[in-house]
């Protein structure tokens, strides 16, 4: 299967793993996925996402940036290769039984590559997003290339392209977390382990998939939690730790995590991570 933005689970095999990754993608859809609201916001605000925009969502996930577009007035299809629990969430979301929500824009969901979203009946897609941000673990953003170079020929000239990624690991807080619980990476392994964000890792990615840049910007997304179960819940929902639990096992993991998480705990037992995450604006040549 060709890497995707959303990370493979690495769950062991078995009746509980079905069951586990249902839990999970509800997790990332009740708590972990609204952390990265002001990242979409900011987006769709810089290119003036509405009525005319035809967007096509990589890694959709349980669809919240589709729904924030849709409600602009959007035409929006998300595709997702990994994740069948999160696309499952997105359809709820956006392609409610009653049919009335979002009866007036299209919405379409795919589960597969982006090719599997090609639609001759439609004209291309003017705008392209992939909200997962990358550049903080090794190896997170291997296929990106790909993905987008798969997705462009979908899109008009001079479309819009955003890459996401985490930002300075100075100015990250869970960057810490996550080193503290991966380690650093191994460049034997290849994947997995911690690595700090590069200023130009954004940029490199679009150039190999053959796009112009064309802009950037940083936005603060903080990680606020109610309570210090619901932070490892969240955290483990992202995928970044799969790799360490299928060589440590899921306890260790969630030890170690309640562990890196603690100094981030505040009195009324909130957990407050603040983060800044950055964006860049491609375009198809």
């Amino acid at each position: 299967m060709t890497p995707t933005l959303v990370r493979q689970h690495l769950l062991p095999a078995g009746p509980r793993s079905r069951v586990d990754l249902r839990a999970r993608a509800r997790d990332w859809s009740e708590i972990q996925e609204r952390m990265l609201v002001p990242l979409h916001e900011a987006v769709h605000e810089r290119l003036d996402v509405g009525p005319p925009t035809r967007l096509l969502g990589l890694g959709c996930g349980s669809g919240l940036a589709l729904l924030a577009a849709a409600s602009r007035g959007a035409a929006v299809t998300g595709v997702d290769g990994s994740s069948p629990e999160r696309l499952t969430l997105a359809r709820e979301r956006l392609l409610p039984a009653d049919g009335d929500a979002h009866a007036r824009v299209a919405v379409r969901l795919v589960q597969g590559p982006p090719r599997d979203a090609a639609d001759p009946q439609s004209p291309p897609y003017t705008l392209v997003t992939a909200f997962e941000p990358v550049g903080c673990v090794a190896g997170d953003a291997e296929g990106l290339a790909g993905l987008l170079a798969e997705a462009a020929p979908l899109a008009e000239r001079g479309a819009a392209v955003v890459l996401t990624g985490w930002g300075p690991p100075e100015r990250c807080a869970t960057s810490t977390v996550l080193r503290t619980v991966l380690g650093p990476a191994d460049p034997a392994r290849g994947t997995g382990g911690w690595r700090p964000a590069l200023r130009d890792d954004l940029e490199e990615v679009a150039q190999r998939a053959g796009l112009r840049p064309d802009g950037s910007g940083r936005v603060s997304c903080p990680f606020g939690y109610a309570d210090l179960g619901s932070a490892v819940r969240g955290m483990l929902s992202t995928g970044l730790f799969d790799t360490a639990i299928s060589t440590s096992g899921g306890d260790q993991v969630d030890k170690e995590l309640a562990e890196a998480l603690h100094p981030y705990r505040r009195a009324d037992g909130t957990v407050w991570m603040p983060n800044v995450f950055r964006y860049l604006i491609a375009r198809v040549p």
